[in-house]
């Protein structure tokens, strides 16, 4: 059985508390506990990014990184969402990262239809993207799950050689 989730979306001083490294903080703002995995450099470094961004497009704050909830244990599993609003084409990226406590528990599939069904119930959202590391072998089956096929390769000055991989959402047949 998968488990129940939803993505909770935070205020951009919420993300700036994270980014700080300031738990303390980052729990008060937060509709949902966060626990320590949060302030970890990786997680600060992307609660960073949207900080920045939310403060630059703040229109942007439903679609990007928030927590990944377990609505039954009432427990912050990791973080998903969009990298932003969708785009001129219509399209929309993926990122997602499961605290290591909780992976092999079937979180990251369901923040990944979580985060397909979002896409899929806005019009204005034609594809949905993914770009994954080639040793990511878990992430790469996830995608390759939900029918998510490659068509391409990128550069990522932060994460290195990423594969590309899209689906057509049921807007862009419409």
């Amino acid at each position: 059985m998968s488990p129940r989730v939803r993505i909770v979306h935070l205020s951009q001083p919420t993300h700036a508390a994270i980014a700080a490294g300031d738990l303390d903080e980052a729990n008060r703002l937060s509709p949902v506990p966060l626990g320590p995995i949060f302030v970890t450099e990786s997680f600060r470094s992307t609660f960073g990014i949207r900080a920045q961004q939310l403060i630059d497009h703040p229109e942007d704050e439903p679609w990007v990184t928030g927590i990944i909830w377990d609505e039954d244990l009432g427990v912050a599993v990791g973080k998903a969402g969009f990298h932003g609003s969708p785009d001129a084409d219509g399209m929309v990226e993926v990122g997602y990262t499961v605290d290591p406590d909780y992976r092999r528990r079937g979180y990251a599939r369901a923040a990944m239809q979580a985060l397909l069904d979002r896409a899929i119930a806005e019009p204005s959202v034609r594809v949905l993207r993914a770009s994954i590391s080639p040793d990511n072998e878990p992430s790469l089956n996830l995608v390759a799950s939900f029918g998510l096929e490659r068509n391409g390769e990128q550069w990522d000055e932060e994460d290195g050689l990423e594969l590309i991989f899209e689906i057509a959402t049921l807007s862009a047949a419409t």
